[in-house]
């Protein structure tokens, strides 16, 4: 476990990511202005070498931490808000926030689709080092983030990781996610294209996931998504997309496909 920061500054935005195994990743940002859901998913990502990043935890599976000059009283003022999975945690953010033991804690509003440890559970497939106890608490730092990723790589076990990634090129399995938008009315039309331009165009199995970017702006975000269509190859690796129009039936292939 690291230690926690000596001293904090009298204004800031913490925002803390809990892994479903209990470690956490958290960041500290005292302009307050800082997209840290993005970064701290994309550390976990490197850090552990995740095949995508792990919106799943997003936001059943954070805190934020605030803390203001209030400007009638002139004085800090500090809210705090914790979902419902996590909130056992609270005796743990007070003392890495150095939060006064009286601060009150607002238990955000549960949210089936996000909070669900049953639907949470679906993903530990997946995600595996997401589930393993480590006790880590960790200081997201876009600079150091690498060098942890090593460390932490060097002292586990990697049979897991390497016999999945041979499974997936002997097999030639992909793992795919188109972004629409249900507002777009071609959007229906997209996807029975890149249906059927999969099951005809594809020799290997897939996994196409689609992802409503209106229903799901958290997604899009996570995933760097400004413009609808947008199809992801996420796995294999290295990650592919298409932006835009998918028409072009032997450029789709092409791209998704080559390795």
């Amino acid at each position: 476990m690291t230690d926690r920061l000596s001293s904090l500054p009298n204004i800031f935005k913490g925002i803390v990511v809990f892994t479903p195994g209990g470690d956490l990743i958290y960041g500290i940002d005292p302009n307050k202005q800082a997209q840290w859901h993005i970064h701290l998913c994309l550390g976990l990502q490197e850090i552990w070498g995740l095949s995508d990043f792990p919106h799943f935890l997003v936001p059943g599976y954070t805190a934020t931490v605030e803390s203001l000059l209030d400007p009638q009283t002139q004085k800090i003022k500090v809210i705090a808000e914790i979902y419902p999975p996590v909130q056992r945690y609270i005796p743990l953010l007070q003392v890495l926030f150095d939060l006064e033991t009286t601060t009150n804690w607002h238990i955000a509003p549960w949210q089936e689709e996000h909070c669900n440890r049953a639907i949470i559970e679906t993903y530990q497939p997946h995600f595996p080092q997401l589930w393993e106890q480590r006790d880590l608490i960790i200081r997201f730092d876009p600079k150091q983030t690498a060098k942890l990723a090593s460390e932490i790589q060097q002292s586990e076990m990697h049979e897991s990781n390497t016999t999945n990634i041979t499974t997936d090129k002997q097999a030639g399995g992909y793992i795919l996610r188109l972004f629409i938008s249900s507002n777009n009315l071609s959007a229906e039309k997209t996807l029975s294209s890149i249906h059927q331009l999969l099951e005809e165009g594809l020799t290997s199995p897939y996994t196409l996931k689609v992802i409503d970017i209106n229903k799901n702006p958290e997604q899009a975000q996570i995933n760097q998504v400004t413009v609808t269509p947008t199809l992801v190859r996420v796995s294999p690796k290295p990650v592919r997309r298409i932006v835009g129009e998918l028409d072009d039936i032997e450029r789709v292939l092409r791209i998704i496909s080559n390795f």
